[in-house]
């Protein structure tokens, strides 16, 4: 196969090749690292690439297929989702087989990581200046997962500084382009996996999400993202920003791959105190077949108003007409505090972040401003190697948490996110699934809200409920809207209940328009 046509297949298409040996796991990351090659400097995807260790795992695991005859377990919603590793293979690829001795069944299909998850031996510095150089000494459990799977990993994603942005201009290692329109913001604060799927730079990614930085990127650049429910994925090892709100998922181009991804990653794991023990229903076996049928959906009064585009509501309305006609019964469900989400959200996440920051004081690693005294060598780091928008954040969050200002500020703002999870619990005694616009507009010009931090934050509006109440939430493409540009659809389902949205995704998939981001980026 040409390379152009390997890049363009999906992640579970490559599985799928590599099982029957139409390629090899070198041929597809070859592919991938020539693209990127050609296109990065353009977009400013990636932070840093791996793609010389992704071409050593690559090699490793043809030759563990090809030589020594060691399988891929069959690909099988089962397999990806219960495969185990138990013994490691090779100590520098950390590839894994299971207790039946097999491979994962999606080894060898290569990943991009956003920034903010530790990775072993690779920089990794959330965006920010202050961790420029860090070599971490140990993977979070997403990345143990992804590296004793045997998925080549081709680097790691730019993003808003500690994950704070809605549009990728935050980061200190420049700003991320839109390869739909390289003069528009890809979404935040995961514009880099977002902008790297959307422009076959790799066939899935892993983002995170705190108050929308997964859907909101996958609206804008015509991908899809999920936020899994609160605590089904691990958060060990994630470099936090609110740990109450925090939550990493997939980015990808279909359904089916962001329910295989998630399948993989999710568990429970021991080193996160949030990870819920018990284990959740298949995902990617509810994409199989998947009908809409007899589901009830509800659309959210309140966000179902002005300050959407014209388009994207447009395209919304289609989807709902869509929905009905495939036989679900569809009403509207009023959410009556979800109009207080915002003001809640930014009190919670700066306070948390706030706090989670503090840490980052050049005293114990990453960069160091010196001074004459431990507290001047502190003042100098973090004023000088952190950005407008992180300092904007902790001042924030630090006088909500001040003494005779917390009740007033973060405790109130607590009660509201109870509020929330009312209304929650009440839209779904009602109806299985919640849906709306991911986003207000399509992606807006490089520059135009940098200066209104209040109108960058309203990019959010949306998607912030979901994250206060910890319940999972998916964006797929709706079409294009203003611009020619693509806009989302969010579904948002009870905690616990991913596989319901999986199964919602994947049926409405198939009725939306199909959009392609052209190849060719100017």
């Amino acid at each position: 196969m040409k390379n152009v046509d390997i890049i363009k297949l999906s992640a579970l298409e490559i599985a799928e090749k590599l099982h029957s040996d139409e390629l090899s796991s070198r041929q597809v990351v070859d592919a991938f690292a020539d693209w990127i090659d050609k296109v990065e400097p353009k977009l400013n995807a990636f932070i840093i690439t791996t793609l010389e260790h992704a071409k050593v795992v690559a090699d490793k695991v043809d030759e563990l297929v090809l030589r020594t005859g060691i399988k891929r377990a069959a690909l099988t919603p089962e397999n990806i989702k219960q495969w185990t590793p138990v013994r490691v293979l090779d100590q520098i690829s950390e590839v894994a087989v299971d207790k039946n001795g097999e491979l994962h069944p999606l080894c060898g299909v290569p990943i991009a990581v956003k920034d903010v998850v530790v990775t072993k031996g690779v920089q990794s510095t959330s965006g920010s200046k202050i961790l420029e150089g860090w070599i971490p000494q140990y993977d979070a459990t997403l990345n143990f997962k992804i590296k004793a799977a045997g998925l080549p990993i081709l680097g790691k994603t730019n993003m808003d500084e500690f994950a704070m942005g809605s549009s990728t201009e935050h980061s200190a290692y420049g700003i991320t382009h839109n390869p739909w329109s390289l003069d528009r913001i890809p979404g935040g604060s995961g514009g880099g996996s977002a902008a790297a799927v959307a422009a076959y730079e790799a066939p899935f990614a892993i983002g995170t999400d705190t108050g929308g930085s997964i859907r909101q990127p996958a609206s804008v650049t015509g991908t899809v993202g999920m936020k899994p429910t609160y605590g089904a994925v691990s958060r060990y090892g994630l470099i936090a920003l609110a740990s109450s709100l925090d939550q990493a998922g997939p980015v990808t181009r279909n359904v089916a791959d962001a329910a295989a991804l998630q399948d993989m990653i999710s568990g429970h794991d021991p080193h996160d105190s949030t990870s819920i023990p018990e284990e959740l229903p298949m995902n990617y076996g509810a994409t199989i077949g998947a009908e809409l049928k007899g589901l009830k959906v509800g659309i959210v009064e309140e966000l179902d108003g002005d300050g959407f585009a014209p388009e994207v509501r447009k395209r919304f309305d289609e989807a709902v007409a869509k929905i009905e006609a495939a036989g679900a019964q569809v009403k509207k469900v009023s959410c009556p505090h979800f109009k207080y989400a915002l003001g809640s959200y930014y009190l919670i996440m700066p306070s948390e972040a706030s706090s989670n920051l503090a840490r980052f004081d050049g005293m114990r690693y990453g960069q160091r401003v010196e001074g004459e005294t431990a507290e001047k060598m502190m003042m100098n780091t973090r004023e000088e190697l952190l950005g407008d928008e992180v300092k904007r954040r902790i001042i924030l969050g630090t006088y909500a948490l001040s003494s005779g200002y917390y009740d007033a500020y973060y405790g109130s703002a607590q009660k509201v996110r109870t509020l929330i999870l009312q209304d929650f619990d009440s839209a779904f005694s009602e109806v299985d699934v919640l849906i709306s616009p991911t986003c207000p507009t399509v992606a807006f010009k490089l520059g135009e809200k940098l200066d209104d931090p209040m109108a960058m934050y309203l990019n959010d509006i949306a998607t912030i409920p979901a994250n206060l109440a910890g319940v999972p939430a998916m964006s797929i493409p709706s079409g294009l809207a203003e611009d020619g540009l693509p806009a989302g659809i969010q579904m948002i389902a009870p905690q616990k209940q991913d596989s319901l949205l999986y199964r919602f995704g994947a049926a409405l998939e198939k009725l939306l328009p199909s959009i392609e981001c052209p190849l060719e980026i100017d």
